[in-house]
């Protein structure tokens, strides 16, 4: 034991094998490191409502665990996930026995562009969380830095953030570094039992899918109220910022940022990933100045490699039919929602009552931070965080052209989304009109790629 420091691995990532394999040096469970004095430090990058959220999870997997650093592009963002952390409107004693391990002093918060790197040097494990378009460089800058990572999905925006995320994912499986991406379904029991019976046949090959996120749409944030709060003209860059999911280089278009979930259900399903995608999309309601250059609903049938589709459906419009889920129809039966399997004839062959099971927001904090307490090199999510993401990308790629797109062309494409700079006072990819309008993609006349 005296080879076998379990602090190296929280700090490099990498476990020395000293008389046997990690498996037999230590427990398989989160308690491992309990009563040694050796606390995995977090730190959080992106202080919005879901890096809230993901910073408590990963307080309260594992007790050893302590929140030392937070960083956003804006300092509000910070003083307001610190004080939602600190005085929650309910907290369960898991909850509160959390909240004693934040350690967050004014001088370990890091506002402004650069703040992730504070962040970085001062953690073992970091959790990122900030708009999407970040992911890539945040990443990358992590693994460098022999880090642990929890990130939030999507990977990216576009394929260059794509392939980046790709290699750096190598540099993490050779440094041994968990990474655990948050398409939580994975770490769901109700999706896991039932993926594990389409798998085994349940419903012979799948022929068809369907997915969905069909909404009434997320928040949209002012020009003006941010003016207004601010006392002064935002600079473009400050706008798009603040109104982030609106602008393809930080969001991707919700069928990157939110419906990604659906889809990377139909590539688990299916074993892999669609070979070309079409489809049809556009703006029809959320058409104001601050619904910046998105659509609000797109349709793209997926084709696979053995010649299958899947469907898919996302809208941002509301009272309309709303639905987020999975379907999918197989050679001997059907499996219309999460956990439900039906033979040809109808008669249920599967059902799941998931009603207590645990919450996979929390189980996969949970799985991860127990792997590294462990000094296991188990969770490496990337690949497939990235593939799903790309898959998303792909179906944009088909709606905003119009063309049909193969997945060897999304792959290689050179269209690169994100700011030549990341100031304040320097222009994003995209800038209004004079009326305040943002150029919308138009299918036949918008390069795919």
């Amino acid at each position: 034991m005296n080879s076998f420091n379990r602090r190296d691995f929280v700090r490099s990532g990498v476990a020395a094998v000293v008389g046997g394999s990690v498996a037999g040096q230590f427990p398989m469970n989160a308690s491992a490191f309990y009563g040694m004095d050796d606390t995995i430090r977090v730190g959080l990058i992106g202080c919005g409502g879901r890096g809230t959220g993901a910073a408590l999870q990963a307080l309260k997997a594992a007790a050893n665990t302590k929140l030392v650093a937070m960083a956003d592009a804006f300092s509000d963002r910070i003083e307001e996930s610190h004080k939602n952390m600190m005085e929650p409107e309910e907290a369960d004693e898991a909850t509160m026995d959390a909240i004693r391990r934040i350690d967050v002093p004014a001088e370990m918060r890091f506002d402004g562009f650069d703040g992730y790197k504070e962040v970085i040097a001062a953690s073992d494990v970091i959790i990122l969380t900030t708009p999407p378009g970040f992911r890539p460089l945040h990443f990358e800058a992590a693994v460098e830095a022999g880090k642990h990572v929890f990130m939030e999905k999507p990977v990216a925006t576009d394929a260059p953030g794509i392939r980046q995320v790709l290699a750096t994912a190598e540099k993490a499986k050779q440094k041994k570094l968990n990474v655990v991406v948050g398409l939580q379904r994975h770490y769901q029991t109700v999706y896991r039992k039932w993926v594990e019976q389409i798998h085994a046949g349940a419903i012979g090959d799948i022929i068809l899918g369907r997915v969905y996120w069909n909404s009434g749409g997320v928040w949209v944030r002012s020009r003006a109220e941010y003016e207004e709060k601010a006392g002064r003209p935002l600079t473009e860059m400050e706008y798009q910022m603040r109104n982030w999911y609106y602008f393809n280089w930080l969001c991707g278009d919700h069928i990157v940022e939110q419906h990604i979930h659906n889809i990377d259900i139909g590539n688990w399903v299916k074993k892999g990933h669609p070979v070309k995608a079409q489809g049809q999309g556009g703006r029809l309601v959320r058409t104001g100045l601050d619904h910046g250059e998105i659509y609000d609903h797109h349709f793209v049938e997926f084709e696979y490699e053995d010649g299958s589709r899947i469907l898919s459906q996302c809208r941002h419009i509301p009272d309309c039919m709303n639905r987020v889920s999975e379907a999918f129809h197989g050679t001997s039966g059907t499996a219309p929602s999460p956990g439900e399997l039906y033979d040809a004839s109808g008669s249920a062959i599967f059902k799941h009552n998931s009603k207590d099971d645990p919450n996979p927001y929390q189980v996969e904090h949970d799985e991860l931070f127990a792997a590294i307490n462990a000094g296991e090199f188990k969770y490496a999510d990337t690949e497939n965080g990235a593939i799903a993401t790309m898959s998303s990308i792909l179906g944009r790629m088909a709606t905003y052209s119009g063309k049909v797109i193969t997945w060897e062309e999304a792959m290689a494409s050179d269209l690169d989304l994100m700011p030549e700079k990341f100031a304040w006072d320097a222009d994003p990819p995209v800038l209004p009109d004079a009326e305040g309008r943002y150029e919308i993609p138009m299918p036949g006349i918008t390069k795919a790629f």
